[in-house]
């Protein structure tokens, strides 16, 4: 046999044997339950929790602005006198700051694409959490409305930057049976960082001083340090060290993520090859890592999907809900009052992640919640629609009733749509393009929000388009219409590998069919050099192994 058969016999032996590999911590991970996944991977639920938590900081953080403009003390501050005396931000300057921290976040989600792609996911959350300190002084020693919505722009941009690589870093770090957990732990962050400002809020309610704005600005300073010290030990993603080709540093990064000591099946070198061959398989689809990548091929489906994914968390009725309170305001509750029901509609937001979970648990796949969750929006809202018929006699009534429903309406919506979108965003994408695509969508998310936060005060002003509860029907309508989107384009991801996503949109299977349609992610021809760097790899360490014993 002359040396090049025979090299090419060791080379095939060798990109099988990491096949097989790849292939063992696939079937491994898919029979995996959820309790051994919690078993074997506890310190990745830690660490992916303590990333999360910049969300709850900026849960707090957006929570402050569009609630300060109720305190008379931050109005004559930043406000102008009106002929009655009275003094108020006016509404100008008002758009401006809440739409600041939007056009902050929509640069950040754009610099996030190239940013934590290139430096890493804990360089890139350290350094914003840095900003987020600098920022923070701004918000602090602000002595005019200029300066505040420099901060609110300023402190987007790292607020945007969270939005994704948390989502992300939490879908790379736990395996197939923890990943819609991880994920939409997210948006329990959200609720819990709105909770925090509003209960900061209320407390502040009977100051009559400066200080009742100033120690909610300077209580955002409590956040970011100890968040730096602990990202600064997190392990960086494995996923991202495999596409930057450190195999060995993946490794060592997925042992700090695991207890394998819990589990004898368990085998960081096995799993490595899972993420090597993932990769291999996703540079042949997959030409590029930019995002114009996000626009060819399979992954401009991909794209779409995730952009009409997060956009439907605002088309779906959303804004209109936000206004519970002005309704409660008009059936007589008293301003506390309404804060205490925003207070507990934050708690039904957390509460709604954790019984998201349960209906997960019982084995009701993401697309389920998404399309029923939508259906039972969409009645309500009609719901609603109807209540506007209520005579002129019996408004305080109907304006109560209405109030009512959209906390439960609420309640609906963060059980499903609202939580589910966060596992959905992240198993869709690609791994290689999956922060770029995930930027994306969160990017007509802000668009579609701001129109949507325009067009619901004109809906609901007596002085504007005077639609009151006939503003149901218009949601209504439109969210019948992402009924229909859902039910034809968002496929069932839950319980595949990311190879098998891949495989899938490269075939073009139906979305209505990819819960039953089997691949076999190991019979794909793939980028073969990536494999061989890997076995070398491996071959390294299987003689260090042998040296040892």
């Amino acid at each position: 046999m002359t040396d090049p058969d025979h090299d090419q016999i060791a080379r095939k032996k060798s990109l099988d044997r990491v096949i097989h590999d790849a292939k063992a911590a696939t079937e491994k991970e898919q029979k995996m339950s959820l309790m051994e996944g919690i078993k074997l991977y506890p310190k990745a639920i830690a660490w992916s929790v303590l990333i999360s938590t910049c969300i709850v900081m900026e849960g707090y953080d957006v929570s402050l602005i569009n609630n300060f403009y109720a305190f008379p003390q931050f109005n004559k501050k930043y406000g102008e006198q009106l002929p009655n005396g009275d003094w108020q931000v006016p509404a100008p300057w008002q758009a401006g700051l809440s739409n600041g921290a939007n056009v902050g976040e929509f640069i950040g989600l754009l610099i996030n694409g190239w940013v934590s792609e290139r430096f890493g996911y804990r360089y890139t959350v350290i350094g914003c959490l840095t900003l987020v300190i600098a920022w923070t002084a701004l918000f602090f020693t602000a002595q005019n409305v200029q300066t505040l919505l420099a901060a609110e722009i300023l402190c987007g941009i790292p607020w945007g930057v969270f939005q994704t690589l948390c989502i992300t870093y939490a879908s790379e770090v736990c395996p197939v049976a923890m990943r819609g957990y991880l994920t939409t732990y997210v948006n329990f962050c959200w609720g819990l960082g709105q909770e925090i400002g509003i209960g900061v809020i209320m407390s502040m309610l009977k100051r009559e001083d400066e200080w009742a704005y100033r120690i909610p600005y300077a209580l955002q300073w409590m956040w970011p340090v100890p968040l730096i010290i602990g990202v600064y030990f997190a392990p960086e993603s494995p996923w991202w060290l495999v596409r930057k080709g450190k195999l060995e540093e993946a490794k060592h990064a997925l042992k700090r993520l695991t207890s394998p000591e819990k589990n004898a099946d368990f085998d960081a070198d096995e799993t490595v090859a899972m993420m090597v061959h993932t990769t291999a398989l996703e540079q042949k689809t997959t030409s590029g890592a930019t995002y114009w990548d996000c626009f060819k091929g399979t992954d401009l489906r991909r794209t779409e999907i995730v952009c009409m994914v997060w956009a439907i968390q605002n088309l779906s009725g959303n804004s209109f809900s936000n206004y519970s309170t002005y309704f409660l305001t008009q059936a007589g509750l008293s301003t506390t009052k309404a804060y205490g029901f925003a207070l507990g509609q934050y708690g039904i937001n957390m509460f709604g992640v954790i019984g998201a979970w349960i209906l997960m648990s019982r084995g009701i796949g993401r697309r389920s919640l998404y399309i029923y969750g939508l259906c039972i929006l969409c009645i309500m809202l009609f719901i609603l629609g109807f209540l506007g018929l209520v005579p002129e006699e019996n408004r305080r009534e109907g304006s109560l009733a209405t109030g009512s429903i959209m906390l439960v309406w609420a309640l609906a919506y963060q059980l499903t749509v609202g939580t589910v979108c966060y596992s959905l965003v992240s198993e869709i994408s690609t791994r290689r393009l999956q922060i770029k695509t995930v930027a994306l969508g969160r990017m007509l998310y802000i668009v579609v929000g701001i129109v949507c936060s325009v067009l619901t005060p004109y809906m609901l002003n007596p002085g504007a388009w005077d639609w009151r509860n006939f503003a149901g029907f218009f949601w209504g309508g439109i969210c019948f219409l992402c009924i229909i989107y859902t039910y034809f384009r968002v496929p069932e991801p839950s319980g595949r590998s990311f190879a098998e996503m891949d495989l899938l949109f490269e075939q073009g299977v139906s979305a209505r069919k990819f819960h039953q349609t089997e691949v076999d992610v190991f019979a794909e021809k793939v980028d073969a050099s990536v494999l061989e760097k890997w076995e070398h790899t491996m071959g390294q360490s299987r003689v260090e192994k042998s040296l040892v014993f």
